[in-house]
């Protein structure tokens, strides 16, 4: 495949050390390892090599959602996909899938959901604030998503327009007060997501949800390191990507029924019930 003008490429020269932009002819990227002339990618074949000013290798890499997602614009802290990962597996999120997403933020939540659920699924995506509402949508043009996501600038405590949901996600402060909303929106057993950075959060989110209609309520961390494969030194980096956020996981159920206790018995854990499944 061919890098055209309007393309997006990922120029590689380490994986600290890589730029995400769109090839137009006269561009022109000023580095600390030199000048990589964009314009001249045109015509070449993604996984070729060109050259800086000084000499240096930078590979032509074709970008994936996953650096459109780390290279995305933002103001806040994004979702990484450590955890975007485990939502769409634990979700079962696919093609065809109809998520509901409370708290647009950047979109690269939406941008890595919209990539699973297209062509046949959608996004529809709720905030209030105008300034995250123009990020996000460069932010999914950017990334050829926005035919797959819906914003909306709206005050979701008021309400969302969605039914039948598969999938409901929800990046707020507080999301223990949208249950209610989100219940409305989901099909039966749909389910619901909570993006939480704290541990206060995750403790009030999974104590209000055994209240609204929920159920298999599960609260995770997730944690990635990398190794350093080098031959005849090959050890766990030094850095990782430790605490980003928690994950809270839950299934609507019908209201008012009588939720059964989550409290072990006497010699029963986890691995005790499902092997006797």
């Amino acid at each position: 495949m061919k890098i055209r003008e309007g393309s997006y490429v990922l120029l590689f020269h380490t994986s600290r050390k890589k730029w995400l932009t769109k090839v137009t002819p006269d561009k022109k990227i000023h580095t600390h390892i030199g000048i990589i002339d964009v314009g001249a990618t045109i015509g070449m074949e993604y996984g070729s090599v060109i050259r800086t000013t000084e000499g240096k290798v930078v590979f032509l890499i074709e970008p994936t959602t996953h650096d459109f997602i780390m290279k995305s614009e933002r103001r806040t802290q994004i979702v990484y996909p450590k955890d975007l990962g485990f939502i769409a597996a634990r979700t079962g999120m696919k093609n065809g899938s109809k998520i509901l997403e409370i708290g647009t933020g950047s979109a690269a939540a939406a941008t890595f959901f919209a990539s699973i659920v297209k062509p046949e699924g959608h996004v529809y995506s709720f905030d209030v604030n105008p300034d995250f509402m123009e990020i996000a949508k460069r932010n999914l043009e950017k990334a050829g998503m926005a035919d797959y996501v819906t914003l909306n600038r709206h005050d979701p405590h008021e309400g969302v327009d969605v039914r039948e949901a598969d999938i409901a996600i929800v990046d707020l402060g507080d999301p223990w007060t949208v249950l209610d909303q989100v219940h409305d929106a989901l099909k039966g057993s749909g389910a619901f997501v909570a993006i939480c950075p704290t541990m206060n959060q995750i403790e009030k989110t999974a104590t209000e949800l055994k209240k609204s209609g929920y159920a298999d309520i599960e609260s995770i961390e997730l944690l990635i390191r990398t190794m350093e494969a080098r031959e005849g030194m090959t050890r766990p980096s030094m850095r990782m990507i430790g605490h980003t956020t928690y994950l809270v996981f839950a299934r609507k159920v019908q209201k008012k029924a009588e939720a059964p206790s989550d409290e072990p018995g006497e010699g029963e854990g986890e691995e005790g019930e499902e092997a006797g499944q």
